[in-house]
């Protein structure tokens, strides 16, 4: 699976020997404080077909605070981000991201613009989030066939789901970063008013200056081009220009314009009752964050103003005989952001209204069937206006039908998915006018020799409809600081993949295995045509086939125990090999990553120290720097005065101890925006 890469094949037996990180699962409560009260997807990571999902919650959480969520999620196993800047930063699984990868809030996505491109920012609050799921396998079929990479599900507070014991319930957290000299603020209530009602209100403010790096902000490729092309004004007698260029290249310690800033307010009422609940919510999120340039070509002093406001409905009915219950999510986004020049003025509106629905038939085990179907309705028109209204008006609907289905014989379990989905786009001034049929389907077999080991096999087979950004952009995009060409005779993309996966789970011991591959057939991706307009690289997408292949491994070992107090050693590593049928690697892959941490926990304390090490990933795609090997360690303490479970927390964390310079090689950025330095952070939460 890998050929000539030896490095990822020795790392992978070596890492066998050591029991490895495995996600805690959260503590369901209801609205009698027993039981989760919808269902999540906790109920989905019991079938194999979610054999891959992670979870973060707690002070891991507040650990990993950041504007987006792909910052949040960068140091877990199978994740990497796009890191285009502090301010717009999306998931990447798996070697995947945009488009193929769903960021929803409880079920629901994020209904905004930040699949169109990198710059984007999602619309989502980290502050304000509970816990966040991340699922590989083919059970994303229930949140959308072009979800191939997986999906990230974050659950928010908004809408309450259980009724608090006492009349009212506060969560405050706040917290102070040296890496952006900044700090971050968020609050939320629930007041008990009688009759299974709940009200809920919320507020988050974050402000991060520009961020603080180890070293040198251009790459030595990148730096060099820019000192030739210094070499040339000066030359040419424009020592303006030279002079210029040269500072950009030596610049050190601190990126350009890389500020975030934002507010988010929101509320929520819900009732709860025995049969059922009923909630609705709204929020508003505004954020203003720069854009980092890329010397020589970029535009300085670029940056976006996102808004966004948020209507969402959670409700579900509790039934007898056939099914458990009913349940129905639905949401609707007013979605805005401008791309402003250094100036202040309007370079390119973005503008996106969209709805969503989705019912769903939760079965009750009958002869050891269990499962879940439903049907899914989105619909959205994006506006963009302005000198660089790259994309035309557009309009998508999507109207999908699912199933999951398990069944137990013994001490084999089978599970089985499948998703037929309708997706049109629509652009009249383009007279642009498609539609895709879209079949999924998955089988899983899993087996369970004794209680703590399973042993699995999971194949799937996915189709995604192209993007309209896909099939329709053409034109520079001053953000992206590039010229992008896409292709409206796109096919659909269609994918074949196979994962086997092991799991031991004792109560000192954890391990998770898992290797997967994936042939995609007509893979859509923006590649470097070497020309240049107006100065800018033209990327135009293509479609061809593509190979997939990697593995995950994670777990962890309880060294010893005396009393409450635990010692713990975790680890996990992750692989990705990525090609196109024309030889070339796949653009923007992360590397082999090794990830170990040791932590000492105790009911009012803890200790915890990690380190990450990124391989060098010299596979890259046509016009791409490569990226060099860099390791970050980090430690933390954790004090919770009043006990463990005490109402106040404080979280003391110091990241990036030796201000690595490290670059991520998913990132289209990374020639300019390195990953964050040290960083010292103070966090406090208080609950009661």
């Amino acid at each position: 699976m890998f050929k000539n890469h030896r490095s990822a094949l020795i790392a992978a037996p070596s890492l066998l020997a050591i029991a490895l990180l495995t996600p805690a699962h959260a503590n369901a409560q209801t609205a009698s404080g027993s039981d989760d009260i919808v269902v999540s997807a906790h109920a989905l990571r019991d079938m194999g077909l979610m054999a891959g999902s992670i979870e973060i919650e707690g002070d891991a959480l507040i650990r990993a605070q950041a504007p987006q969520i792909g910052e949040v999620l960068a140091h877990m196993p199978g994740v990497s981000a796009t890191g285009f800047a502090p301010g717009a930063s999306r998931p990447v699984l798996r070697g995947l991201t945009g488009d193929r990868v769903q960021v929803l809030i409880d079920g629901i996505g994020a209904m905004d613009a930040s699949s169109v491109s990198a710059d984007h920012g999602v619309a989502l609050d980290t502050l304000t989030i509970d816990h966040i799921d991340v699922l590989h396998g083919p059970a994303v079929l229930a949140y959308g066939g072009q979800a191939i990479g997986g999906a990230v599900i974050a659950y928010d507070k908004r809408i309450p789901r259980r009724v608090p014991d006492a009349p009212l319930a506060l969560t405050a957290i706040g917290g102070l970063s040296s890496v952006t000299q900044g700090g971050n603020a968020a609050a939320s209530v629930d007041v008990r008013l009688g009759g299974g009602i709940v009200a809920h209100a919320d507020a988050s403010w974050h402000e991060d200056g520009d961020l603080r790096i180890g070293g040198d902000v251009l790459s030595a490729p990148l730096k060099s081009e820019v000192l030739a092309l210094a070499a040339a004004a000066r030359s040419d007698g424009d020592l303006s220009e030279a002079s210029e260029l040269e500072d950009q290249a030596m610049q050190r310690g601190k990126v350009a314009n890389s500020f975030a800033r934002g507010t988010t307010f929101g509320g929520g009422l819900a009732w709860l009752g025995d049969g059922g609940n009923l909630g609705v919510s709204v929020q508003r999120i505004d954020r203003r964050y720069g854009i980092p340039s890329r010397p020589g070509v970029g535009e300085e002093g670029v940056s976006i103003d996102l808004h966004q406001t948020r209507f969402d409905l959670r409700g579900e009915i509790k039934t007898a005989g056939f099914l458990e219950s009913i349940t129905l999510r639905g949401a609707y986004a007013d979605y805005g952001h401008s791309e402003l020049e250094a100036d202040g003025a309007v370079g390119t509106l973005f503008a996106r209204k969209s709805g969503e629905a989705r019912i769903e038939l939760i079965q009750a085990d009958h002869g050891g069937w269990t499962g879940r179907s439903g049907v899914q309705f989105a619909t959205g028109k994006l506006t963009v206006t302005g000198d660089e209204a790259i994309l035309p008006a557009n309009r998508d609907r999507r109207l999908g039908l699912f199933t999951l289905q398990q069944h137990r014989f013994g001490k084999l379990q089978l599970e089985l998915a499948g998703r037929v989905e309708r997706v049109s786009i629509r652009a009249s001034d383009a007279d642009f006018d498609r539609s895709f049929t879209l079949l999924s389907g998955a089988a899983g077999l899993s087996f369970k020799p004794f209680e703590a080991l399973k042993l699995g096999i999971n194949y799937a087979h996915a189709e995604r409809a192209p993007s309209p950004e896909e099939l329709l952009t053409n034109g520079l995009h001053l953000a992206t600081q590039s010229f992008e060409i896409g292709d409206p005779d796109f096919s659909k993309e269609r994918s074949d993949g196979a994962e086997v996966y092991v799991k031991y789970d004792s109560p000192a011991t954890k391990l998770s295995v898992s290797a997967y591959l994936t042939k995609f057939t007509g893979f859509i991706t923006p590649v470097p045509t070497g020309a240049n307009v107006e100065g800018f690289p033209v990327y135009a997408y293509r479609q061809l086939p593509a190979r997939f292949a990697g593995f995950e491994i994670q777990g962890s070992q309880r060294l010893t125990a005396w009393g409450d107090d635990t010692l713990t050693l975790e680890a996990s590593a992750d692989y990705v090999h990525a090609r196109l049928s024309d030889g070339n690697p796949v653009p923007r892959i992360p590397p082999l990553r090794i990830m170990g941490g040791l932590e000492y926990a105790a009911s009012r304390f803890s200790l915890r120290g990690d380190i990450e090490w990124n391989a060098r990933q010299t596979r890259v795609g046509p016009f791409e720097s490569a990226t060099s090997s860099f390791a970050v360690a980090s430690a933390s303490a954790t004090w919770r005065p009043m006990g463990e479970s005490g109402p106040l927390t404080l979280i003391v964390a110091a990241n990036n101890l030796f201000n690595a310079n490290g670059r991520r090689a998913a990132s289209v950025t990374r020639d300019f925006v390195p990953v964050a330095g040290r960083d010292f952070r103070l966090t406090a939460r208080l609950t009661i």
